[in-house]
């Protein structure tokens, strides 16, 4: 899932990239990066039991990023 972020006025241009992968052993990870567009950026790798709870974490991180005008 990608999502962006633009105010020209203010110069600012950002990205913040959210996947859910499978781990070797049954666990799941949510894999995020973010930065500015056109740049690379940072990356952050959290660890889950299940599936279902990297997804709720992803739709968690999802509703905050859009509450900051990211679409």
């Amino acid at each position: 899932m990608d999502l962006t972020r633009s105010v020209p006025e203010a110069n600012l241009h950002r990205y913040y990239r959210m996947e859910i992968v499978p781990g070797l052993f049954g666990e799941w990870a949510l894999v995020r990066e973010w930065g500015r567009i056109g740049r690379s950026g940072q990356m952050r790798i959290d660890w889950f039991n299940t599936e279902a709870e990297a997804k709720n974490a992803r739709f968690e991180l999802h509703m905050a990023k859009a509450k900051r005008g990211y679409g």
